[in-house]
């Protein structure tokens, strides 16, 4: 018996997310997907996708590598959300630093020469680990194995202006899950 995944791996790091609404409602007030990249065509690197009232309700993409947000939005990422699939969003070189732990308070802070983006989860919950295979539903030909821990406190903040609305309890397979997740050693692989 083999334990090797017989799929292509396409992409190996993280991607952590936020979505916080003033109700519970799965009509997010503010979304973010961050991602530090390990591995993937176009290398390594970090992409941030942001959507709030603090961005004027657009969606903005940071990072530190343009290719590397291009191919996420050309596979993965424009996967998840389709309106990302637009290449003319312009992209905005910044910088990546990330602090403390998923044991009590976790930060992501993006610079840019005009302003900071800080992201930050607390109140976690019992890891999950997931792993699904390309194909396996309608509409997503890739496949995922990630190590998501689940956080009931969750803060947007865009020079120094807070985004309005907070995490909200979920289930996901059966557990308790949030509207917000660190997602640790996430890859992605598509068939071959």
């Amino acid at each position: 018996m083999t334990v090797a995944d017989p799929n292509r791996v396409i992409f190996a790091g993280e991607n952590h997310l936020l979505r916080l609404s003033t109700v519970d409602t799965d009509d997010y007030a503010s979304v973010a997907s961050f991602w530090r990249i390990t591995l993937c065509a176009a290398g390594p690197g970090h992409a941030l996708f942001v959507k709030s009232e603090l961005t004027g309700g657009k969606w903005r993409i940071y990072s530190d590598n343009v290719a590397t947000a291009r191919w996420l939005q050309s596979t993965v990422q424009g996967m998840l959300v389709s309106d990302l699939r637009d290449s003319s969003i312009p992209v905005t070189d910044a910088g990546f630093a990330k602090s403390g732990d998923p044991r009590s308070l976790y930060s992501e802070r993006v610079s840019t020469g005009n302003g900071e983006i800080l992201l930050t989860w607390n109140d976690f919950g019992e890891a999950l680990l997931l792993h699904t295979t390309p194909n396996s539903q309608p509409g997503r030909p890739y496949g995922m194995c990630s190590l998501f821990v689940p956080a009931l406190g969750a803060r947007l903040s865009l020079d120094g202006y807070d985004a309005a609305g907070r995490p909200w309890a979920r289930q996901r397979e059966g557990r308790p899950f949030s509207t917000c997740a660190l997602a640790f050693s996430e890859s992605w692989t598509e068939a071959r």
